[in-house]
């Protein structure tokens, strides 16, 4: 078998995850409307890469007048990276969400009042950006569920110090699965950046190839497919579920010896919510395998804002591991089920 964690595979053999990854039957599914489904939702929109390179100024560093790498180049900098590493692959084009808008105004409008100002009057930029680039021929069924490899960026201008001199920019970037039956995002730990700075795309283009030769795909889908070996009664849920809305209220020195569990109470009651109604993955009156609830986080994960999606994607695998873990006896997240 290649290592697929060091050099790209080639077509259909890059699915041949031998020890990793069991035998699964790929289902052949027509084209959905999954074009209403979005890996992040909140208070977010869609826009197209035309309009953020054509109707969106670039902010700059306020001391030295320097450009940002504005949220157009970021993207098309990780989509070239895809295109070079995956080689002989289709690379999808990017889903891009944005939110919380920055508005101005062109000088020659400065004295208009709001109510008269035309279009080409205004300025706009987006403070956060996030973006999916699908890799669709390089896909495994999990659960009965296809997940097709995705690579995942987030830019939130405010992380940053933009009234500064220009310094290294703060970029998060993840490769991983994206669940195809509800766009959930499946994140590993060797697949994420969190703290990705670089001054230029050079450097940019650099670090994302870094990032995908980094991740080893094949376990990370055997991580997940040992999640639906494993179920939990409905009282070990609710066991659960309170112990996560418990979690939030605990003293400091408490909560800092106990593993990290980043869901705000309003994600954990959706994770109720959807345990009861959700279509795909709840199992109302059932036992709840693992997997079904690893979905039920990174359900309710698509309600966080962009600057936090991704460390609560990766959280939400800690959580479900960890979890797992525990129903089996290990004592890390033994508080959790206790």
């Amino acid at each position: 078998m290649r290592n697929l964690a060091i050099m790209p595979l080639q077509g259909k053999e890059r699915m041949n995850l031998g020890e990793y990854a069991e035998e699964a039957t790929i289902i052949e599914e027509t084209a959905t409307s999954n074009k209403s489904l979005h890996f992040i939702e909140a208070n977010t929109q869609e826009v197209s890469l035309s309009h953020l390179k054509n109707d969106c100024i670039t902010p700059v560093f306020a001391k030295d007048n320097e450009l940002t790498v504005n949220h157009a180049a970021f993207i098309e900098t990780v989509w070239e990276a895809a295109n070079s590493y995956y080689n002989g692959e289709t690379i999808g084009t990017p889903d891009i969400r944005v939110s919380h808008v920055i508005k101005g105004r062109i000088p020659e409008a400065i004295h208009k009042p709001a109510n008269q100002l035309l279009e080409s009057d205004k300025t706009i930029y987006y403070e956060r950006a996030a973006f999916s680039i699908d890799i669709p021929t390089i896909y495994e069924t999990v659960g009965g569920n296809k997940l097709n490899l995705s690579i995942v960026g987030v830019r939130a201008y405010n992380q940053m110090n933009l009234y500064s001199k220009k310094v290294p920019e703060l970029f998060r970037l993840a490769i991983g699965f994206k669940n195809q039956v509800c766009c959930n995002m499946c994140i590993f730990t060797d697949g994420y950046k969190d703290d990705l700075r670089v001054s230029n795309t050079s450097e940019l283009y650099r670090s994302a190839l870094e990032l995908f030769n980094n991740y080893n795909p094949a376990k990370h889908l055997y991580l997940m497919q040992q999640l639906g070996n494993t179920s939990m009664s409905e009282h070990q849920f609710a066991q659960i579920l309170g112990k996560m809305r418990l979690y939030q209220c605990l003293p400091n020195g408490y909560q800092k010896r106990l593993p990290r569990m980043l869901l705000t109470d309003t994600q954990i009651n959706s994770v109720a919510k959807a345990y009861i109604n959700d279509e795909n993955f709840g199992s109302f009156g059932n036992d709840l395998n693992m997997w079904k609830f690893y979905n039920l986080l990174t359900g309710a994960n698509k309600s966080s804002y962009i600057d936090s999606f991704l460390d609560r994607s990766l959280n939400a695998t800690e959580m479900a591991v960890g979890i797992n873990a525990a129903l089996h006896g290990d004592e890390h997240y033994k508080w959790f089920i206790d």
